[in-house]
C-alpha cells in the first residue's frame, strides 16, 4: 500500500467508524481464509462489516471518534467486527467465537463506552433491535385486540341469550 492509498483508508473508514453505533475487537490468529470468509458472511447477514487492517492505521482512523479510547486493543492480528445496531456486530461476533476458539474476542466499545469481553457477550445475549421493535408493535396491538374482544363480548352474549329462547320457543 503506498502513502496516498494509506491516507484514503484512513479517511474513509475514520468516517466510516464515526457513524458505527458499536465495534468488537478481537483477535484472529489461527483462523483459515474459510473460516474467516464465514465470518464475514455472518457478520455481513447480520448487518455489520469486518475490517482486517494494520493497526496503526486503524488506530490512526479512530483518532477523532467516540471509538478512540479502543485504540490500546490493538495489538497483534486483530479484527475489527462493527455495526450501527448495537447488538448485531456482538451478537454475530460472538456465536462465531463459541463454533471457533481461535477467534479470541478482546473487548470493543458501544459509543463512549468501554467494553470487556464479557460486556460484549451480555450485549449479545440482548435482542437485535428488528426483534425490540417487533415486540413494541405486538405490545401496542394487543390493547386494542383486549378492547375488541371486550367489546364484542357482551354482544355476542347477547346473540347467545336470544338463540337460547329461539331454541326454547322452538321447542315449545
Amino acid at each position: 500500500m503506498e502513502r496516498a492509498e494509506k491516507q484514503e483508508f484512513v479517511t474513509s473508514f475514520n468516517a466510516e467508524l464515526a457513524d458505527t453505533g458499536v465495534v468488537v475487537v478481537a483477535h484472529y490468529a489461527g483462523l483459515s481464509v474459510a473460516q474467516m470468509t464465514a465470518l464475514r458472511s455472518s457478520v455481513r447477514e447480520a448487518g455489520g462489516s469486518v475490517k482486517v487492517a494494520k493497526n496503526r492505521l486503524v488506530k490512526l482512523a479512530l483518532k477523532g471518534t467516540d471509538l478512540e479510547h479502543i485504540s490500546d486493543l490493538l495489538q497483534g492480528p486483530t479484527v475489527l467486527v462493527y455495526s450501527d445496531d448495537p447488538v448485531a456486530a456482538p451478537k454475530a461476533a460472538v456465536d462465531f467465537a463459541k463454533a471457533n476458539t481461535q477467534l479470541e474476542i478482546l473487548g470493543g466499545a458501544l459509543g463512549t463506552t468501554n467494553l470487556n469481553p464479557e460486556g460484549v457477550k451480555s450485549l449479545a445475549t440482548m435482542p437485535s433491535l428488528d426483534e425490540l421493535r417487533a415486540k413494541l408493535v405486538g405490545m401496542i396491538q394487543t390493547p386494542g385486540t383486549r378492547i375488541a374482544q371486550v367489546v364484542n363480548a357482551p354482544a355476542g352474549q347477547l346473540a347467545r341469550v336470544f338463540g337460547a329462547y329461539a331454541k326454547k320457543d322452538e321447542a315449545a
